[in-house]
Order: structure tokens, then sequence, then C-alpha cells
């Protein structure tokens, strides 16, 4: 058997918008924007994908699933991410050795620090 992960599906209560904005903070294309789904991948034919749905009801409590990136200067990329309109999120982690931010929407997730 043969089980290929396509995408991540996100609710949002603005999909093109948070699809736009997550685009960018990862440099992917986008490959559907239709009024009822917005997907997002590296590039066209590569997977897996971030599929944003509309959904009526707001955030309430601290994300089930959260995305952990790891880029070459820490540092370097929260400023960049914060510059786009994320904001630093505290969900209780206390001084560690990443960042939680979240996105425009309350999503939150972590930029960890380079490997050694």
């Amino acid at each position: 058997m043969n089980l290929e992960w396509e995408q991540v599906v996100v609710d949002s209560a603005d999909p093109a918008a948070l699809g736009r904005w997550w685009a960018d903070a990862l440099g992917w294309v986008v490959v559907d924007d239709a009024d009822d789904e917005y997907e997002i991948r590296p590039s066209p034919d590569r997977l897996p994908g971030l599929l944003f749905v509309p959904v009526p009801d707001p955030r309430a409590v601290k994300n089930r699933l959260h995305l952990d990136f790891r880029p070459d200067d820490q540092e370097a990329e929260v400023a960049r991410l914060l510059a786009l309109g994320a904001r630093r999120a505290d969900v209780g982690q206390g001084e560690q050795s990443w960042v939680v931010l979240a996105d425009p929407e309350g999503n939150e997730f972590c930029v960890l620090r380079a490997r050694t």
C-alpha cells in the first residue's frame, strides 16, 4: 500500500489572505485560488501543500497541531516573519531555544534554531 501526504488543511476566516501570507512566508506558489479553498505548495508539482478553507467559527484555543521550521538563521527568520505580520505567542513554553510565533489568524508555529 502506498500512502502519499497530499496537504495539511487549515481552517481560516479568510483563506485567500491567510494563504497569501503563508505563501510569502514560505516562498511557495499558489496552485488553487478558488472561492472555497486556497492551496499553496513548494512548487506546482511538489507535495505536501497547505490548503486553506473557510470556517465560520473563530479559533478559540491553542492549536492541536502546529508546524516547526528550522532556518539557517533563527534571529533573522523571526525578524522577517514578524515584519510579514506574524506575532510572538506565549503558549506556556517558558524560556526555550525555539521561538513561538502566530500567523495573522493566530495559528501558532515554532521557529527552531539552526542545526549545529
